[in-house]
């Protein structure tokens, strides 16, 4: 069995202080929002807690599904690979990016960089770190676990929260899905943003959700993990019949005492085992009640077939 932990859209804090070159682009509207709003919202003290009730869940493997950033700055990139080293090694945790983390456009070297050991591809054997915004997906395997890592985020106008892999990342993203169901493996698909178009508003959506859902159909997976919208969210992908789970969780260090528990601070947890014709998945989340403690607040179980 595997014990696989989700987290996505930390939205470290504190924001650097920008300078005006820097607000002289879409960053001016994202440090505005997090000025007036954002900054109540996403709390260190809640981060920490829920990392820490993480630490005693005794995980194999930790997945962040992006934004781990607010608005592209290259110090918040420094600060972001400084925290992940904190959380763990990269051999244990696997980070994609979301579309925070590409706010505006920054080079390779001051932003994405940092997190490279975070995003390193294993399928032939010793671990590769990412190179490039184009070393996507790839692939991480634990046990009899796939952890596929794709990139949804790109810059966008203001006001826009869109993504898209892309015609060449899907191209890949199946013949790598192909390898890995013929090699037996259970494919977790890691995206930022929600796969389906009907999960989201357009100015969030991901543009090429129909390609990314047809992809899944032809090639197979046998789970699909995202973040992006701040709310627990479970729906399914149909492949003649087989249906993939998709799942999304909430930020990990959001509170808005203005919107329901779905929408408040958690992370979920994958207990993925092989029961002999197929697969076993109990999924459990574990979040903040109403009086600011954390506990489980879901649990599913799922049997899956053999693709």
């Amino acid at each position: 069995m595997l014990r696989l932990a989700h987290i996505s859209d930390p939205h470290l804090a504190p924001l650097p202080r920008p300078s005006l070159r820097q607000l002289l682009s879409k960053r001016v509207t994202g440090f505005l929002s997090w000025s007036y709003k954002r900054h109540a919202i996403h709390r260190t003290d809640i981060l920490e807690a829920l990392i820490e009730d993480l630490r005693q869940q005794q995980t194999d493997h930790l997945v962040v599904t992006g934004d781990l950033v607010n608005i592209s700055l290259p110090e918040e990139f420094e600060r972001s690979g400084a925290w992940l080293r904190r959380l763990g090694p990269p051999n244990d945790i696997t980070v994609i990016p979301g579309n925070h983390d590409a706010y505006v456009p920054v080079p390779w070297e001051r932003s994405w960089r940092h997190w490279a050991d975070y995003m390193a591809d294993e399928q032939d054997g010793d671990p590769r770190p990412a190179q490039s915004f184009d070393d996507f997906p790839f692939v991480r395997v634990r046990g009899k676990v796939a952890l596929v890592g794709t990139s949804s985020g790109l810059p966008t106008p203001p006001f826009m929260a869109t993504g898209s892999l892309g015609d060449a990342q899907r191209k890949r993203l199946e013949e790598r899905l192909r390898t890995l169901g013929q090699q037996g493996l259970f494919r977790v698909v890691l995206i930022h943003h929600p796969p389906l178009r009907s999960q989201t508003k357009w100015r969030k959506c991901l543009t090429d959700s129909a390609a990314f859902v047809e992809t899944v159909r032809s090639a197979g997976a046998e789970l699909v993990l995202h973040g992006h919208m701040h709310h627990y969210q479970a729906v399914t992908i149909d492949p003649d019949g087989r249906a993939v789970p998709v799942f999304g969780v909430t930020s990990v260090s959001g509170v808005d005492p203005s919107k329901g528990p779905d929408h408040q601070a958690a992370y979920h947890l994958y207990e993925i085992s092989d029961s002999g014709n197929g697969w076993d998945v109990k999924m459990t989340a574990r979040g903040l009640d109403k009086d600011g403690a954390v506990r489980q607040t879901v649990e599913r179980r799922l049997s899956l077939p053999v693709s």
